[in-house]
């Protein structure tokens, strides 16, 4: 059993399990203003973990505000952070950004600023997290996608030249269209893979920041093309959500990994203690990072339960 919350104030969790054989964490913090790192051999031990700003955002101009959602992946022996900023001086315009250090430790060396990922819409775009399928390198971001009108944003993908130059076309494998996926606001975000026996299956959170919020999921089959929308399905239903009886709130903007055994499959998410939030949710900092097991159902799908209650009586 793992504490929970495992991290308290860190939303949009993300763990890299490094060759090294530790666990690496990053995550949004509340104050949006910095990107953290944590390190530790064993999952629970990243709750005690000490904590590293690797960078922090700009006082003026481009990567000055709203420092969302970051990731930390290794490709080709480099370490990539990717995440969402916005100029200091235009909050919203939110695109993604990338961070490189050479360095064989992310706590070393240097981060150097790779500068923006140009998509074909220069729109609001964020949630960047990439992954690897048949030699080929892809990036899935949230995006909203300008011919609709009332959407806040789609999932897209594309292949990508290197770790920070997208390459070929760009589809849009995932928009709102559900009722569980429009309350408050018509969202699909935080996209994060999952692969088992040749297929891959594509997280996603939909809704309002609030208790609305929950996981989707698309899946594609072992032998399809990433690049072709008809060939992922979509759930019709959330397959992660909030629980009143766990008094877990929201739950979303997932990663994952496996357990020291190597064998277990783990889910990252953060979610809030309570259902009523005053203000803005954007606001509220008590946004958690969360931890437990997950397994598979018969027909070869991930089955996410349902959120487990504390067991940590206070978050600090």
């Amino acid at each position: 059993m793992y504490p929970n919350p495992l991290v308290p104030h860190r939303a949009d969790p993300h763990v890299h399990l490094q060759e090294d054989g530790f666990y690496y964490f990053t995550a949004t913090h509340p104050d949006y203003d910095r990107i953290i790192l944590r390190r530790s051999p064993t999952l629970t031990g990243l709750a005690a973990a000490s904590e590293s700003v690797i960078w922090r955002a700009h006082p003026t101009g481009d990567m000055g505000a709203h420092i969302w959602a970051p990731e930390l992946h290794h490709v080709d022996d480099a370490w990539y952070v990717y995440f969402a900023a916005a100029p200091a001086e235009d909050r919203w315009a939110i695109r993604v950004w990338v961070l490189e250090n050479t360095n064989s430790d992310p706590l070393q060396g240097a981060w150097t600023e790779k500068g923006r990922i140009e998509t074909a819409w220069d729109t609001f775009s964020l949630d960047a997290t990439t992954f690897t399928h048949r030699g080929v390198q892809y990036l899935a971001w949230a995006q909203h996608d300008p011919s609709r009108e009332g959407h806040n944003t789609a999932i897209l993908l594309s292949a990508m030249a290197n770790p920070w130059t997208l390459t070929g076309r760009q589809v849009v494998l995932s928009r709102p269209e559900f009722d569980w996926e429009c309350v408050g606001h018509k969202v699909n975000e935080g996209p994060y893979v999952l692969r088992r026996h040749g297929r891959i299956f594509l997280t996603y959170s939909a809704s309002a920041t609030d208790h609305h919020y929950c996981m989707g999921l698309l899946t594609l089959g072992a032998d399809a093309d990433p690049l072709d929308p008809a060939a992922w399905s979509k759930s019709p239903e959330p397959v992660f959500a909030t629980s009143d009886s766990a008094r877990v709130y929201g739950p979303g903007h997932n990663s994952f990994t496996v357990a020291e055994d190597g064998e277990t499959d783990v889910l990252l998410y953060h979610a809030r203690q309570y259902r009523e939030i005053d203000g803005d949710p954007l606001n509220d900092p008590n946004r958690h990072t969360r931890i437990q097991t997950f397994g598979w159902n018969p027909d070869g799908t991930p089955d996410f339960g349902v959120p487990v209650a504390d067991t940590v009586k206070e978050s600090a």
